[in-house]
């Protein structure tokens, strides 16, 4: 097995990344910039066309996200974005939203690539736009999206031959459960 050092790379922005995000730092978009625009070649080159497609909007994502929580402030007193729990009213719309995602990535997968894996790779796709929406809200729930998609991800890559990208999506799925306890735990003592 021959080792990619845009898969080493990649990695280790993977974990400063995840380690920001943890830590509900803003400076986790600046990483979420650079790391997906790099991994758009990691993912094509390996036939994850998929997920070269999600990271394509990852990067986009992460630029929403930066702004979103560089000035959206709350309407009372202009404080920065607090971390909530997902309000009721937007469960249909992320679950509709899911499921449309799912099936327009699965559809363009079997219809113009020769995707090996293209069921899980749309699943993934359509559950990480629902996470990076909830992670840019700061929903606490978002984490949960997360764990789901680190746990199949890291399958992918195992049979993909990117064994880097597969560790660290397995320890994304530890630190995600972490995190969720975390965020959850912050969440409780904000007012809203």
């Amino acid at each position: 097995m021959t080792f990619d050092w845009l898969d080493i790379l990649t990695t280790v922005l993977g974990l400063i990344y995840i380690w920001l995000e943890y830590r509900a730092s803003i400076w986790l978009w600046l990483v979420g910039i650079v790391m997906p625009a790099l991994d758009i070649w990691l993912y094509y080159t390996h036939g994850l066309y998929g997920d070269a497609g999600m990271a394509c909007y990852y990067t986009m994502a992460a630029i929403y996200g930066f702004l979103f929580w560089k000035y959206k402030k709350t309407r009372k007193d202009h404080r920065e974005i607090p971390i909530i729990h997902m309000p009721g009213r937007y469960y249909m719309p992320a679950i509709v939203g899911f499921f449309l995602a799912w099936g327009v990535t699965y559809y363009v997968l079997i219809t113009w690539t020769n995707s090996t894996v293209p069921l899980l790779d749309a699943f993934t796709n359509a559950l990480s736009f629902v996470g990076l929406w909830a992670l840019a809200r700061k929903f606490v729930e978002q984490w949960l999206f997360w764990i789901v998609v680190d746990v199949v991800c890291a399958y992918l890559y195992i049979n993909k031959g990117i064994p880097f990208k597969a560790g660290l999506y397995a320890l994304y799925v530890i630190i995600a459960i972490a995190g969720y306890f975390k965020w959850k735990k912050m969440a409780k003592h904000i007012e809203i």
